[in-house]
């Protein structure tokens, strides 16, 4: 429920949803003018030599401009660099599309794609670092991460598949140009998107520095006091140790992905001998396994700390690529490179939400750039020694040991990472956490409570406010938050109330009469100004039940102490 709860705020946060979509469409466009731009290069040199090396090339880019490339997004209004980006490489597709039309030269065509590159290596930063500033909190972060991550593997198989139908009714040159409107599309979205300029950030970050310094206790704020006298050099170092357990994670991570773009064709055509067909196949159940992966991570990144969830994403990945070395028929490889890419995909949601939670906003795009540059060279690495690793050492071995690897290092970057991600509770959930707690709660499903508390509305009251007037229908049920209250009752119709008892906080009232459907037997003031949580009556009911420890607890509250607040 809680789950469910968060991603339907999600899909109202307008600005982010629209983003998503977005990049979605994007994404489709970004696969087909990939299939596009190989078969062109192909076609036109004749030469698989060069269109490997084009292949490796086109990566450099995001090596060499992807630190220059964040330090941009962080320094202007990251919006405008995503659009800017987009408008560029839009640009570029129509003029690939013009100069493969007239017969233009390979070399053109080629210097063409790697500027394109070049844009994406200023768009990918900016991205990352403008998602979170769309975000309503923290806790939704990890939803978002994960939202993207399925549409971008919807894209992976939905974008090659609409390529090749492309390419085998038109000519290559529309591809290129689908790709341009796809990147028209996303500029149109981006323009109506909140901006996010360096001074906007601070001010945001001001307003909610100062907003959790006043709801913080004096425990809290010691705490923070103490931290805040700390030289800047020593906050700093706080963040290296996790952040050099979460580059050991990727390093991995980045490895293998590299590979599994490569040696694809290898087992299929070598090892399998399923024939070139199978490549395809393979392909396809990455795709497949990924997505899985990806909305499966959905629900472990709700967690507040997410070092478990990194380990099943590692396991998952590392038993996949064991099984996969070890397979000899297709239809066992087709499923354990589908497990082992859910695996990656689970470890690619839940590390991304972990990086934003350790990297303030004020760096997070030089971090996204320094992040994009190193995972680009481990997965140039991953791309030339895994397959060498396959065919000189032998495919069991070299996977088997690269999913123990998998395994290992990730638990050695959580041991590093320890609790620096964890993030810190919501007020709803500490409100949950605090309430499971109550001894008056004991016994109760935690799932019953916690489907009973999504419906609980938070309800602020002043000084002097009346909540419950004796006589009145009894239709709300009540749990103080916090402030002070009396219990009072008027003895008979028209003589003056006399005051029973105070309540204070996780004190609850109005219970007796839902209970027993009866009026209000007392009236509950607010002595000072606070909040309730109040519960429909329907939703009460169906939390006590007809017969349990909690309907005894309740209707014993006042055995022995006088009337209470009905």
């Amino acid at each position: 429920m809680a789950g469910l709860r968060v991603y339907r705020e999600l899909l109202q946060n307008r600005p982010l949803s629209r983003l998503l979509l977005g990049e979605f469409v994007s994404g489709i466009g970004d696969w087909l003018y990939i299939i596009a731009i190989f078969v062109v290069i192909y076609r036109q040199s004749g030469d698989a030599a060069l269109v490997g090396a084009f292949g490796g090339i086109r990566l450099l880019p995001y090596v060499i401009l992807s630190v220059p490339a964040g330090i941009v997004a962080d320094r202007f209004d990251r919006r405008m660099v995503l659009l800017v980006s987009d408008l560029f490489r839009g640009a570029l597709m129509v003029l690939m599309a013009i100069v493969i039309s007239v017969g233009g030269p390979t070399l053109l065509i080629a210097a063409l794609a790697i500027c394109a590159a070049g844009g994406s290596s200023f768009f990918y930063p900016a991205l990352g670092a403008y998602l979170p500033s769309l975000a309503k909190d923290e806790r939704q972060l990890g939803p978002a991460n994960s939202a993207w991550a399925s549409l971008q593997n919807v894209s992976y198989i939905l974008g090659p598949a609409i390529g090749g139908l492309v390419l085998a009714l038109g000519s290559v040159q529309i591809a290129f140009i689908i790709n341009a409107l796809t990147f028209a599309f996303v500029a149109f979205i981006l323009w109506s998107l909140p901006p996010s300029r360096p001074s906007d950030r601070a001010a945001a970050k001001a307003t909610a520095v100062a907003e959790r310094e006043e709801a913080s206790t004096a425990e809290a704020a010691a705490t923070a006091a103490t931290t805040a006298s700390m030289p800047v050099s020593a906050r700093s170092q706080l963040q290296i140790r996790p952040l050099a357990g979460f580059t050991l994670v990727q390093l991995i991570a980045g490895f293998l992905g590299g590979g599994f773009q490569v040696i694809t064709v290898i087992l299929a055509i070598d090892i399998l001998k399923a024939g070139e067909e199978a490549n395809g196949y393979l392909n396809a159940a990455i795709g497949i396994g990924g997505l899985v992966g990806a909305i499966t991570a959905g629900s472990l990144v709700l967690r507040r700390g997410l070092g478990m969830p990194l380990l099943i994403g590692a396991v998952v990945m590392g038993v996949g690529t064991i099984a996969l070395g070890a397979a000899n028929d297709l239809s066992i490889a087709l499923i354990a490179i589908g497990v082992s890419a859910a695996g990656t995909l689970i470890i690619d949601v839940i590390g991304t939400t972990i990086f934003q939670r350790l990297v303030p906003d004020e760096l997070r795009g030089r971090g996204y750039g320094v992040l994009m540059a190193f995972t680009t060279l481990t997965g140039v690495v991953g791309a030339f020694a895994l397959p060498v690793l396959v065919t000189t050492v032998g495919p069991f071995e070299s996977l088997a040991a690269t999913g123990i690897a998998a395994i290992v290092l990730t638990t050695i970057g959580l041991i590093l990472i320890g609790s620096a991600a964890d993030r810190a509770a919501t007020p709803y959930e500490a409100t949950i956490a605090r309430i499971l707690g109550l001894p008056l709660f004991t016994g109760v499903p935690s799932a019953r409570l916690e489907a009973a508390m999504q419906k609980v509305v938070e309800v602020p009251v002043k000084s002097g406010d009346v909540v419950v007037r004796q006589g009145e229908p009894a239709d709300r049920f009540y749990i103080i938050e916090n402030g002070t209250f009396s219990v009072s009752q008027a003895p008979a119709p028209g003589t003056p109330p006399e005051v029973l008892r105070a309540l204070g906080p996780d004190d609850v009232f109005g219970e007796l009469g839902l209970l027993n459907r009866t009026p209000r037997t007392a009236t509950v003031t607010a002595d000072t100004d606070g909040v309730v949580l109040a519960l429909g009556a329907d939703d009460f009911l169906a939390l006590v039940g007809a017969t349990g420890p909690l309907r005894g607890r309740l209707q014993g509250l006042y055995v022995g102490g006088g009337s209470g607040p009905r």
